[in-house]
């Protein structure tokens, strides 16, 4: 019995602080829809590492805080209603951890339609805040490129359509 009891509270310690993170985390994406959708790209870079790096699909890195407040800004020119649901976060140690998730949103132009992916963020705690320190993410868009040349975009991929119009610093 005293075996058991035990072990419950070795498990309770383990997964307690799991918990809290997931719940952190979740918190700061809340944050993170607001400031996007309500237009804030200097709240949504003041969620990121200073040294974050963002890895745009089919463009170049991203690093630093005011990049990727650029370029969320140059991405909301295309896409409004942005959501993100956290599907799993894992523990790295007290003060980093790995999320996995998805994302859904509406296009702007050229026109309106729905689009799915999924994302991965790394975090890092600063002080008492949960911090993206990488974020990288792509949509659900068939995008075959077996046909296509090097670099040319697929009719059907928001992300595509952003790498020609972004330029990563």
């Amino acid at each position: 019995m005293r075996n058991t009891a035990l072990t419950v509270a070795f498990l309770a310690v383990l997964i307690a602080p799991a918990a809290a993170q997931k719940a952190e985390i979740e918190a700061a994406n809340v944050k993170w829809m607001e400031f996007f959708n309500k237009g804030d790209f200097d709240g949504v870079a003041s969620l990121y590492t200073a040294d974050a790096t963002a890895f745009p699909p089919g463009s170049g890195m991203v690093k630093g805080r005011v990049a990727i407040g650029a370029m969320w800004k140059s991405m909301a020119e295309q896409v409004s209603d942005l959501k993100i649901t956290t599907l799993d976060v894992k523990r790295l140690g007290p003060s980093a951890a790995r999320e996995i998730g998805t994302l859904n949103l509406k296009t702007i132009r050229p026109t309106l339609k729905e689009i799915t992916g999924k994302y991965v963020v790394v975090w890092e705690k600063v002080g008492a805040d949960w911090k993206l320190a990488t974020d990288i993410w792509n949509d659900d868009t068939s995008n075959d490129i077996s046909h296509r040349e090097m670099n040319e975009p697929s009719e059907d991929s928001l992300f595509d359509s952003f790498k020609l119009r972004h330029k990563p610093h």
